[in-house]
């Protein structure tokens, strides 16, 4: 099983990629850098989770190379964390969409959460949620905040992400890899 991360342009995929991976990467969007992919490992237990940071796309009617990348990437098996930018949650939402007539395996990362509230804005989760048919999970990528929760709510055999869970409770880990899950 691979997890994909996809989402718009600079909505925080790669800093939500190295939470659960703990690879750090360059979060910048200088011309030309998130064309090619980054991939990493997410360990769960006793499983080696490989993590996809796909380029940036707006659509999966490719109008560029990244955008040509990131479709050619989807594959039926993957699940799909959809890294949605929550001010800008019309715009993101098309991609969304076309993830969802594909029938993938969707988790939709509501990031940037901390904006909504600093700027008054009211999003109602679960008629949101509801009205996707799949889960939402607020995220603020830059401290960390919903990723516990984006971990526990993919689709891993329970045994997993209950021992993921007691391992980050415990504390054992380290703020820059807080989300990676080990034995």
């Amino acid at each position: 099983m691979r997890i994909l991360l996809m989402g718009n342009p600079n909505v925080g995929k790669s800093v939500i990629f190295s939470r659960l991976t703990g690879v750090h990467v360059i979060t910048s969007n200088y011309p030309g850098t998130t064309v090619n992919y980054t991939h990493g490992h997410m360990k769960l237990g006793d499983q080696q989770i490989n993590v996809v940071d796909v380029p940036g796309t707006y659509t999966l009617e490719p109008t560029c190379d990244a955008e040509n990348v990131a479709l050619q990437m989807l594959e039926p098996d993957d699940v799909v964390i959809n890294v949605v930018n929550a001010i800008n949650l019309e715009r993101n939402l098309y991609l969304t969409l076309q993830l969802l007539e594909r029938k993938m395996r969707l988790i939709v990362a509501l990031n940037m959460w901390d904006d909504t509230r600093h700027r008054g804005i009211q999003i109602d989760l679960n008629r949101l949620q509801e009205m996707l048919g799949v889960p939402v999970i607020p995220t603020v990528a830059t401290t960390g905040e919903g990723i516990k929760a984006l971990v526990e709510t993919s689709p891993w055999p329970y045994q997993l992400i209950h021992r993921c869970a007691a391992v980050m409770s415990a504390g054992r880990q380290s703020a820059t890899s807080s989300s990676r899950c080990s034995r």
